[in-house]
């Protein structure tokens, strides 16, 4: 079939054919959350960047609850697409939409309740709470469109068909960033536009995935009737999805938690960091999609009993890292004032300008320590090989929270970005020595 390109071209080409589609939407994601801090610091005011920069940290956690979830469970959907076994694929399918929906509405439910009050435990300046709070509210009614369109993104990269969820993202990157620039400067509503304006372009973006993957699972027939929900799968899916979810979830629960750190150096320092957190962000993308790509790759070969494939993969993905990694430390190296300038505005205080670029100056380095751990990490995922791969995240995210609460109030705020190379760094260290043993083949049968 032509969607089965992962396990049938080479090796090189399979995996660019994958992941370019992925990353350039992922990009687009991250360049429409990043269009609404720019927005709002030039167009608002420092504070209403600040307010965005402290929602951010706790967004990002339900996204990668989102992403996550979504990458585990197209794991299992993935290893029966390669195996050919089209009934167990779509119960899984349907499982795991209904699973993701109901959960994606009891957190909605609770974040609505209780926005104000994380916002207060993480420390956020009382210049920006209520901003920062009403940009939650808004982001919480939202968490159901965000939870489904990455689910179904998920399954259509499972089965090879990444195009589709790059298409759905450049219209909702473009339609995003159209109703932000209405909404805060032709109707002056501020923080809540932005908010309204995410949540209105995910709402349409969710249901156009919603219509497609329903037509693109009508082309695998099956003999009789499928389940519409399986407790057996629902256990496969949980014990690949629950570590990806907390391997998305460490960076983002780190952040969480060192923002708070962030936050009690003051509002001004905080929109400088946000900024930098926003280009961090963008420069991740290209690596975590690669590390998505071996996720899939590394499934679908295993499903087809192609181990050697694996091996040849996993092996190109690190040239591909490495290069990426390179062109994104002459970037910052080279640009990263104008960076926090374009965020900032010509009313940016100068202790926000020095704050974002010496963080960016200082992380371009180390980037490709991410790209080496998104690798390795993926190809883990996709064996279903999680018991180390779940140590290994665990102990990125205590480093970076121990760094960071230990040294930043006696050192300063730099400890803060100091951490995170140091948190990659370990990570790959120990997901490496697992991969080394082999024992990643062996792990999940479908």
């Amino acid at each position: 079939m032509k969607n089965e390109y992962l396990i049938q071209e080479k090796p090189l080409k399979a995996i660019i054919i994958f992941t370019i589609p992925m990353m350039i939407g992922n990009l687009f994601q991250q360049f429409y959350s990043m269009v609404d801090s720019v927005v709002v610091g030039r167009y608002v005011n420092e504070d209403a960047l600040a307010a965005v920069g402290a929602s951010y940290s706790l967004t990002t956690v339900f996204i990668s609850i989102a992403i996550g979830g979504g990458m585990g469970a197209s794991v299992i959907t993935s290893r029966y697409f390669g195996a050919r076994e089209y009934k167990h694929m779509k119960i899984s399918v349907r499982t795991a939409l209904i699973t993701f929906l109901c959960l994606s509405m009891i957190l909605g439910a609770v974040g609505l309740l209780c926005s104000r009050e994380i916002m207060i435990l993480l420390n956020t300046p009382e210049n920006v709470l209520n901003q920062a709070t009403e940009y939650l509210n808004i982001y919480f009614i939202g968490l159901p469109f965000l939870f489904m369109y990455n689910v179904l993104a998920a399954m259509f990269n499972a089965l090879g068909r990444s195009k589709i969820p790059l298409f759905l993202l450049i219209f909702s990157s473009v339609f995003n960033i159209g109703l932000d620039i209405y909404l805060v400067c032709q109707m002056k509503m501020g923080v809540a536009g932005v908010a309204w304006a995410t949540l209105i372009a995910q709402g349409i973006s969710a249901t156009l995935a919603f219509i497609l993957f329903l037509r693109e699972m009508k082309k695998y027939q099956v003999e009789g009737g499928c389940s519409w929900f399986d407790r057996k799968e629902l256990g496969k899916m949980a014990k690949v999805a629950l570590p990806s979810v907390l391997q998305q979830s460490t960076v983002s629960i780190g952040m969480m938690l060192v923002q708070s750190v962030v936050n009690s150096f003051g509002s001004e320092m905080l929109a400088g960091y946000s900024a930098a957190s926003r280009v961090e962000s963008i420069c991740i993308v290209p690596l975590a999609a690669m590390g998505n790509a071996i996720s899939s790759y590394t499934a679908q070969n295993l499903g087809a009993k192609q181990y050697d494939r694996v091996k040849q993969g996993y092996h190109i993905g690190y040239g591909i890292v490495f290069g990426v990694a390179a062109v994104i430390c002459l970037v910052l190296e080279m640009a990263h004032q104008p960076l926090i300038l374009m965020f900032l505005g010509e009313e940016g205080t100068e202790l926000a300008l020095q704050t974002g670029s010496n963080c960016l100056q200082f992380l371009g380095w180390f980037f490709v320590l991410i790209g080496m751990k998104m690798i390795t990490d993926g190809l883990l995922r996709g064996a279903g090989d999680m018991k180390m791969f779940t140590v290994a995240n665990l102990v990125n995210l205590g480093i970076r929270v121990i760094v960071a609460f230990g040294l930043a109030p006696i050192y300063g705020i730099s400890m803060v970005w100091v951490a995170v190379p140091i948190g990659w760094l370990a990570n790959y260290v120990i997901s490496f020595a697992e991969y080394r043993t082999g024992k990643w083949k062996e792990k999940i049968t479908v």
